[in-house]
């Protein structure tokens, strides 16, 4: 193998029994309904959430486009995003046996890989800075802050373990770390120009006049428990694969065309053998 062989997109068959748009519990129109809804309510917070500030007059206003520079609202607008295109991809796959995604060009499907990897690894490190760094250990003094921040805090991780648990991805490729610390990269480009621009730090740990030193200490902190939230979540992927598939024998629910496939025994490699797939699927 090659040194840039793990760079390239690959010329084997994308996504054969397509793992990203079926479940080994839920059937594809079941999950493809959990994804839609979940995407509903991420764009209904983050809606709300704008709104919600905007109607305290103009600062309020200027208070919702500075959420664009928080990694926390990103990565919630990522979590609407990915559900919503992950629900279109299952629902194409539920109603024709073909999902939309396996008609795209190679890049955008490796792309949409690493885009699950981030769902399944960024809410839990916006998770863990909030409560364990940012959080002031009191509760909320009403119930609109309460909500907004357990929606955009807590409930991210929520999201993130559903798409760990439910689908049949595989574990996430290791080249998938390095595109997690370019992100993170990325934004902490964004925080400075941020500050730059518009005369705040999104974080106070970014700011050097406050924390001078540890400020590196942070990035390089947060930069390897990302590396770590990787591990966890690959493990808990392959945990759930070999727990559901290899010991409980559940290979996926399918769509109807998929189905009558298997008991035909004419799958051509498009989903497990009729001998592997449980007569419950």
């Amino acid at each position: 193998m090659g040194a840039l062989d793990a760079f390239r997109f690959g010329t084997d068959r994308w996504d054969p029994t397509h793992r990203f748009e079926t479940s080994w519990l839920l059937s594809p129109w079941a999950l493809f309904a959990c994804r839609a809804l979940l995407s509903l309510y991420a764009f209904t917070t983050l809606i709300f959430v704008l709104a919600w500030q905007c109607a305290r007059g103009s600062l309020g206003c200027t208070a919702s486009q500075h959420t664009f520079s928080y990694f926390t609202t990103l990565t919630y607008w990522g979590l609407a995003f990915y559900f919503l295109i992950a629900a279109i991809h299952t629902a194409t796959y539920a109603r024709s046996g073909k999902p939309l995604l396996d008609r795209f060009p190679r890049p955008l499907q490796a792309l949409h890989s690493a885009f699950y990897t981030t769902i399944i690894v960024f809410p839990f490190v916006v998770t863990i800075v909030y409560w364990a760094r940012l959080y002031s250990g009191r509760w909320y003094p009403d119930t609109y802050s309460g909500w907004s921040n357990v929606s955009q805090h807590l409930l991210n991780s929520a999201f993130a373990l559903f798409e760990i648990v439910v689908p049949r991805t595989e574990p996430p490729p290791a080249m998938h770390m390095l595109w997690l610390i370019v992100v993170l990269a990325l934004y902490l480009a964004l925080a400075y120009v941020t500050y730059a621009s518009k005369g705040f730090y999104t974080y106070n740990f970014l700011d050097p006049e406050e924390q001078g030193a540890l400020v590196a200490a942070y990035v390089f902190g947060i930069a390897v428990g990302c590396l770590v939230l990787y591990a966890f979540a690959w493990g808990l992927v392959w945990l759930r694969r070999w727990v559901t598939e290899t010991k409980l024998g559940k290979r996926g629910k399918f769509s109807k065309r998929d189905q009558e496939a298997v008991e035909r025994g004419d799958v051509r490699g498009e989903v497990p053998s009729k001998a592997e797939v449980p007569a419950a699927a």
